[in-house]
């Protein structure tokens, strides 16, 4: 056969399949392969291939890790979508432009932006838990709703290219103008010029306190690793109460075989991970789909107003927690909210300052955030050990009266002295603590949405199979490691003495 007659061969083939796809335009036909593999015919391409994903791993690696750059993962994640085109980089500030912000200003406002966001985070999480859960829920662990949230946020803000676009004092018309010169040369710009331009808009967006403040500090507080792995274990040892079952004895607890508790820890930790991988994709698209609509914030609205302002809001924020924890209005607001914002802004500020310590360690598995998760998650089951010990945080069943009644005083309960009403109801402060310290300080100090970005984001400029391996190897050792710490932490409590009811 002729070398001409080959090439028709071929060439009728490719046309039949066209005819084909375009007959059929099914998804599960026409569809590319979610995972690539290797073939024989692409081997001639490795070497080439590989030689362009080392040289983008170094230059990612420089960005990431230089002497200027915040390892943050919130801040260094790259987009979770690719788009086709990119804005072309912005100018260089006029000369009019407001003087840059020293270095120790620069930090007073990030600090008071993680202080006053990790307390409207904090109080967003326990919102939404509070709301999704009730009877007959098909979720059983509320803050999965919260985690949702704070990955949709956070790939929303990751994607995002409009809000932060005057960056460090460009006006908004000398953009514009920009814009309109670049539009040609924007249209036929390489992939190179695009990425350039991400690096440098990533470069100045990462300095910004107000982006710090939303994603280190809202939707680090928004989500929390360590209530994920609390209910992990709940749902192992079948305490994850359900409002919907009531036995005899008033439990909420619905006994089951043992071997169903195998299947509850999975469940938990496989729609956990999955619905939050998904919002963060969410967050993105809408980034995507909004992009015409999205404002932009004025530079020197943020600068001049944005700035100052949440120095006063953020630290009279936290002041105001801590009066309204000396002197409640209502005794059950330690309890729900006031603690726990008390002790949020400590266990943001631990995990922004642990991340920057950390994560530039090993570019591949970042060491900062999953210390901080593992360390808010022992923390935590120690707390609920000590909530959950009579004397400590749960009543002594021989003391025979409730001291959060509003009628406790000793004349009405005979027998009991008012040292021994002073002691229970000393108890209950220590509860209502230790559900602060909780839902507050372990709670904002570990983090679902950044650890979901890392998860996307882990090992980029390798080649795409060791990009698999280190997200799965982090994801699998940061669950694992939590789940093991609790089982002994709490199981330790759960299945020798068992777990008093606690006061608050």
């Amino acid at each position: 056969m002729s070398h001409s007659s080959h090439n028709n061969i071929i060439e009728n083939s490719e046309k039949v399949a066209d005819e084909e796809n375009a007959v059929a335009p099914l998804s599960e036909v026409t569809a590319e392969q979610p995972v690539e593999h290797r073939d024989e015919q692409a081997e001639h391409k490795r070497r080439e291939r590989l030689r362009d994903e080392e040289e983008q791993r170094e230059e990612h690696e420089q960005e990431l890790y230089g002497e200027e750059g915040i390892p943050l993962a919130e801040i260094t994640s790259e987009p979770p979508v690719e788009r086709r085109e990119e804005p072309r980089p912005p100018a260089a500030p006029p000369a009019e432009a407001l003087p840059p912000l020293s270095a120790w200003a620069t930090r007073l406002y990030t600090v008071s932006y993680l202080i006053f966001f990790a307390i409207w985070g904090t109080l967003a999480r326990l919102g939404v838990q509070a709301l999704t859960t009730y009877p007959g829920a098909p979720v059983l662990t509320g803050v999965l709703w919260a985690n949702v949230g704070g990955c949709i946020l956070m790939g929303f803000l990751i994607e995002d290219r409009n809000i932060f676009r005057e960056e460090w004092g460009r006006p908004a018309e000398d953009a514009t103008k920009s814009q309109s010169q670049s539009q040609p040369r924007r249209q036929s710009s390489s992939a190179s010029a695009q990425q350039r331009w991400l690096k440098k808009h990533k470069t100045v967006k990462k300095s910004i306190p107000l982006y710090i403040g939303l994603t280190t500090g809202f939707c680090g507080s928004f989500t929390s690793f360590s209530s994920f792995m609390r209910d992990s274990f709940l749902a192992l040892s079948n305490d994850l109460a359900d409002p919907s079952v009531t036995s005899a004895t008033g439990s909420l607890i619905a006994s089951r075989a043992k071997g169903d508790s195998f299947m509850a820890v999975v469940a938990v930790l496989a729609v956990t991970v999955s619905m939050s991988t998904a919002a963060f994709y969410l967050g993105a698209h809408l980034a995507l789909a909004l992009d015409p609509l999205i404002p932009t914030v004025p530079f020197r609205f943020a600068r001049k107003v944005l700035d100052p302002l949440v120095v006063v809001l953020g630290w009279g924020c936290w002041l105001g927690a801590v009066f309204m924890a000396i002197w409640p209005p209502h005794n059950a607001w330690r309890t729900d909210a006031v603690f726990a914002i008390v002790f949020a802004p400590l266990g943001c500020l631990f995990r922004f300052y642990m991340s920057l310590a950390l994560n530039a360690r090993i570019p591949a598995f970042p060491l900062g955030t999953f210390a901080v998760n593992i360390i808010g998650t022992g923390v935590l089951g120690m707390c609920y050990d000590l909530q959950h010990v009579a004397g400590i945080g749960a009543p002594v069943d021989s003391w025979g009266f409730d001291p959060l009644a509003p009628s406790s005083r000793p004349s009405l309960f005979p027998g009991v002295s008012a040292e021994l009403e002073a002691t229970a109801r000393s108890i209950v402060v220590s509860c209502q603590v230790l559900q602060g310290v909780m839902d507050g300080f372990c709670g904002a100090a570990t983090t679902i949405s950044t650890w979901i970005a890392e998860l996307t984001s882990i090992g980029l400029g390798t080649s795409r199979r060791r990009r698999f391996a280190w997200a799965y190897l982090y994801a699998a050792v940061s669950m694992g490691v939590g789940l093991g710490l609790l089982v002994v932490v709490m199981g330790s409590v759960r299945w020798t003495r068992g777990f008093d009811k606690p006061y608050c």
